[in-house]
């Protein structure tokens, strides 16, 4: 018999399995970048003329 096996599971070691490629603080998503509210709509207004324009 292998009692090894035969214990409790091992508990988690509470991280992600992987990283995200927008994660906070990295290349994506710097931290403290925070856009303004015109950039913001100028970005919307700019995806919306993209869209339409399919």
């Amino acid at each position: 018999m292998d009692y090894k096996a035969a214990g409790a599971p091992k508990k988690g070691k509470n991280q992600p399995r992987h990283s995200e490629h927008n994660a906070h603080g990295s290349g994506k998503k710097p931290f403290g970048a925070c856009e303004t509210k015109a950039e913001l709509l100028a970005r919307m207004k700019a995806a919306a003329e993209a869209k339409k324009a399919k």
